[in-house]
């Protein structure tokens, strides 16, 4: 793997044995202490997967060797350990997490002092070190040190709750898919105020529950007893915790991009999203006197255009968003919290969510080996225009987006993190949205 690009569009993510390894771990840890100049202190946390602690080890051998300090904060949900890196002023943070891939996989994910993820530039640049193995590792008497942080929890749940105000009594279901957020988050939500139900709230590496990916498919169990228990809302996390989705009173799944759009009406000013977001965003920001911007798909391309640009909220139709207020690291705790808050003071979510118009759409993935995506993507911007004819806009930016003359589009791009070509769509109407679909399928098909 070392001369092969190790980072995705969310950190380094791969199949435990033949991916990530203790020697990869035990490494990028070399790297990420070489690339700090050999000082300094760096946070660890991991999720609830069987390999992490292993993989924490290693890590932590490596920055050792090369004389950083290293801040150990245990089993926490990936927004604690960019919180814990700035709140504890320390140098740089890792959270060893697949996030909502299936049990096999691990991954390692950077973290800057601000609590943001590490851009692509510092990637190539650790990349660099671990493919030369140019590090630098400290004489005997000058390796780092272990320090346990358990107090950091408390500060964080502390901070939460600080920066919302629900009203007492709203019932809510929390599916924590046995992950990271399986402590936490139903602790912080009973804090505020609600009471709580827990579904898959155990913390268990098999995701014995349901798979740790936050979507309808999963999400059987928690529609059906936010609807049996009267609840007024489901939130369902990811198994890093990173995201949340949630289920209205109903017991329907938040469409991703709907949900996205209502909080974000709820800040004044600049909002950033990415390119596989719909078009009710923005339909409604504008509506309200605000101003989208969008960027490349990942957290960290979010959170870099409201560093520069001031913005006051950003987030993906995935159900990861930036609370620029609390953190640069997204937070599927804080994200249901607000959801929470919302329908305490405005009622229902159902009729919340009715507000924001939608547009049939589709999100497929069609399986591709890492190799490839390489070539289905290298003309495809070329055979799309070839093959439609009433293209509005092209957008390169993140894969190929097209915007149709009558609003319609549609996004292909290369997953990030997985072996996979995904289509992002939304047509004017569902017949329209099916035959952009049909045709975009053929082409890459036909191209694999």
């Amino acid at each position: 793997m070392s001369n092969k690009k190790l980072f995705g569009t969310s950190g380094i993510r791969g199949k435990i044995k033949t991916e990530i390894t203790c020697d990869l771990a035990l490494n990028i840890g070399r790297s990420l202490g070489t690339y700090l100049k050999n000082n300094g202190k760096v946070v660890i946390g991991y999720d609830t997967r069987t390999t992490n602690q292993m993989l924490d080890e290693a890590i932590t051998a490596g920055l050792l060797e090369t004389g950083i300090d290293v801040l150990k904060i245990g089993m926490v949900p990936t927004p604690l350990v960019g919180y814990a890196t700035e709140k504890l002023g320390a140098d740089a943070g890792v959270m060893i997490t697949a996030s909502h891939n299936p049990s096999p996989y691990n991954g390692i994910k950077l973290w800057n002092k601000n609590g943001m993820a590490y851009t692509s530039l510092q990637e190539s640049e650790i990349e660099e070190i671990y493919n030369d193995k140019s590090y630098k590792l400290s004489e005997w008497d000058q390796i780092g040190t272990i320090h346990f942080v358990e107090e950091i929890k408390q500060s964080y749940i502390d901070d939460l709750l600080d920066l919302v105000n629900i009203k007492p009594g709203l019932k809510v279901v929390i599916d924590a898919a046995c992950g990271a957020g399986s402590e936490i988050s139903p602790l912080v939500f009973r804090k505020a105020g609600c009471e709580v139900i827990t579904l898959n709230s155990q913390a268990d590496g098999f995701f014995p529950g349901r798979n740790p990916e936050p979507n309808e498919k999963n999400l059987d169990s928690l529609m059906k007893t936010v609807v049996a228990t009267g609840a007024d809302i489901g939130i369902a996390h990811d198994g890093d915790a990173d995201r949340m989705i949630t289920v209205d009173e109903l017991g329907n799944v938040s469409p991703f991009d709907s949900l996205l759009v209502l909080i974000s009406k709820t800040f004044e000013g600049k909002i950033v999203t990415t390119v596989d977001a719909g078009m009710s965003m923005d339909e409604v920001i504008k509506g309200v006197g605000g101003e989208v911007l969008r960027t490349k798909v990942g957290d960290v391309n979010v959170a870099e255009v409201i560093i520069d640009e001031d913005a006051s909220f950003g987030g993906e139709p995935s159900g990861t968003w930036l609370h620029p207020d609390f953190c640069m690291c997204p937070d599927g705790i804080l994200s249901g919290l607000r959801i929470v808050e919302l329908v305490s003071k405005e009622g229902k979510l159902s009729e919340l969510l009715k507000t924001i118009p939608q547009y049939p759409g589709h999100r497929e993935k069609i399986e591709c080996s890492k190799e490839a995506k390489i070539e289905v993507m290298k003309n495809m911007e070329s055979i799309l225009v070839n093959e439609f004819s009433d293209i509005e806009e092209v957008n390169n930016i993140d894969g190929v987006r097209l915007t149709f003359n009558d609003g319609s589009w549609v996004l292909i791009r290369p997953s990030g993190t997985e072996d996979y070509v995904r289509i992002t769509l939304e047509g004017t109407n569902q017949e329209r949205a099916d035959s952009i679909c049909a045709t975009c399928k053929r082409i890459i098909e036909d191209n694999i």
